[in-house]
């Protein structure tokens, strides 16, 4: 992420965190830099507004307790987006629990919220692409997301996924490939 003049870097926000005085403050301009981007990032996975908004709070409250052990292993950016990954993982696994719902039919449910969605206004290609990235698996379509929209590097993404490069290379190419088979069979 590029810092424009008079920004402060990840790890000014981090040390100004651990300030009492500065604590409030940091943590507002931290999440006025990435929610935005974690927004979007939760809702592909999701696809429902609210349940976005919801995920995207809960993310932003373990981000509040977590930050005072943060040790910069990562950076900034990369743990947020695993926070919000898991968080929205977890949602999904706590839907699929409480409805009883296999998984297919959590994924034709998140595809009639992508039909009725009134905060979606994609075109009718945009809406075929978003139901052929539904028809992947949990792990393929986080893969699709992560590379394909956000143009995360493979090096960022196996840091976040706690996975190797390789099997996420190999995970994006077969996305790739269902993806293309739906939108020529559809």
């Amino acid at each position: 992420m590029v810092q424009k003049k008079g920004e402060y870097s990840d790890s000014e926000l981090i040390r100004f965190f651990h300030e009492p005085e500065k604590s409030d403050y940091a943590f507002n301009l931290i999440v006025k830099r990435y929610q935005e981007r974690l927004y979007w990032h939760i809702r592909k996975l999701l696809i429902d507004h609210d349940d976005t908004d919801d995920v995207l709070q809960d993310t932003f409250i373990k981000v509040w307790n977590g930050l005072k052990n943060f040790r910069e292993d990562a950076s900034l950016y990369t743990w947020l987006y695993r926070i919000a990954t898991n968080e929205a993982l977890s949602f999904l696994r706590k839907k699929k629990k409480r409805f009883l719902f296999p998984l297919i039919d959590v994924e034709h449910q998140l595809e009639n919220k992508l039909e009725g969605d009134g905060y979606f206004n994609g075109d009718t290609i945009q809406k075929m692409l978003q139901k052929a990235i539904l028809s992947l698996p949990e792990r393929q379509r986080l893969v699709f997301n992560m590379r394909y929209f956000d143009e995360m590097k493979y090096d960022t993404m196996a840091e976040i996924l706690k996975v190797s490069v390789g099997s996420l290379k190999a995970s994006y190419h077969h996305a790739m490939k269902k993806v293309e088979k739906y939108l020529l069979n559809e």
